[in-house]
């Protein structure tokens, strides 16, 4: 259970309780259901000349490599989402093409998230890192690095070489 002690509405104590067949954190005072749901993250897949664009991550995965990923705000469409954490993360501009895949992440047990992964075709910009990386780079799939931070990532690299 995330660790929360007080309701968001009026400030009442969060009780764990059952409900639809889960334990919840229910206010004592208001009745207020507190549902912990997942957050969604948005990642694109740049290959260019059969190699594929990674960041080697800056902060949390620390020298880890993954594709280029962040968050969907509040108020934000997942394609726009997604070009812009490219961009912030990469320096290029991308045209955001179809769903590539879709994955539920359990790697941090105190974050679950969504991960959806779009195909994306560089339209400018100029190759630099951003954001959460320190390094970006193309890759061959058949020459990965071998510490990957993510592996829904994984998932997504085995697909595009079982489909080279």
């Amino acid at each position: 259970m995330p660790d929360f002690s007080f309701c968001p509405k009026c400030g009442g104590p969060l009780v764990e309780r059952e409900r639809d067949g889960r334990l919840r954190l229910i206010c004592d005072r208001c009745g207020f259901v507190f549902y912990r749901n997942p957050i969604v993250g948005v990642a694109v897949v740049v290959l260019e000349g059969g190699r594929i664009l990674l960041g080697r991550r800056a902060g949390s995965y620390r020298g880890a490599w993954c594709i280029p990923c962040g968050y969907v705000e509040w108020d934000e469409d997942v394609r726009e989402a997604a070009r812009r954490e490219f961009h912030e993360e990469t320096g290029l501009e991308v045209a955001i093409g179809e769903v590539y895949a879709v994955h539920s992440n359990f790697h941090n047990p105190k974050q679950h998230t969504v991960g959806v992964w779009f195909l994306g075709e560089r339209t400018g910009g100029e190759l630099r890192p951003g954001g959460d990386l320190d390094e970006v780079a193309f890759f061959a799939l058949d020459t990965l690095p071998d510490d990957l931070c993510f592996p829904t990532d994984r998932l997504v690299l085995e697909k595009l070489r079982a489909e080279e």
